[in-house]
């Protein structure tokens, strides 16, 4: 992954990756409803300033969370599809209390489509396939 750094906060940092050209999103520390809202709103302005179809949203380094998912969320999903998102590989925390409500939500949703993942590695490897890229150099 070769990172461009579009945005940066204490609590997360936004990068587009130029290798796979999509966006890298790594949450930090603790959020709420109010921190996560405002990262949300980081993630659709990047994707407004460099769209594309993909986000590798790695929630592994947040160590407390009590987001729920909303009627909010549901509107920025909306407007994240209409800047272009498609898919979202979504790595979630390692200590997370409503990650069974979490992935029952996620599963009645048809666009985008989000996975989840516990590790980096199997969600990047899950966006990679999606498309795989095609050679350059056609083989003659």
């Amino acid at each position: 992954m070769e990172l461009q750094l579009i945005a940066q906060t204490e609590l997360i940092t936004i990068s587009y990756d130029t290798t796979n050209e999509w966006l890298y999103v790594d949450w930090r520390g603790e959020h709420d409803q109010e921190t996560s809202q405002a990262g949300c709103m980081l993630m659709l302005e990047a994707m407004r300033q460099r769209p594309c179809s993909k986000i590798l949203n790695d929630n592994s380094n947040i160590t407390r969370t009590t987001v729920q998912l909303t009627l909010w969320g549901a509107w920025w999903l909306e407007e994240m599809m209409r800047a272009g998102l498609e898919y979202v590989a979504w790595v979630l925390p390692r200590e997370f209390e409503a990650r069974r409500a979490t992935e029952s939500t996620l599963m009645v949703i048809q666009k985008p489509v989000v996975s989840t993942f516990d590790d980096v590695a199997s969600a990047y490897m899950w966006l990679r396939r999606l498309n795989p890229q095609v050679p350059s150099h056609p083989m003659m």
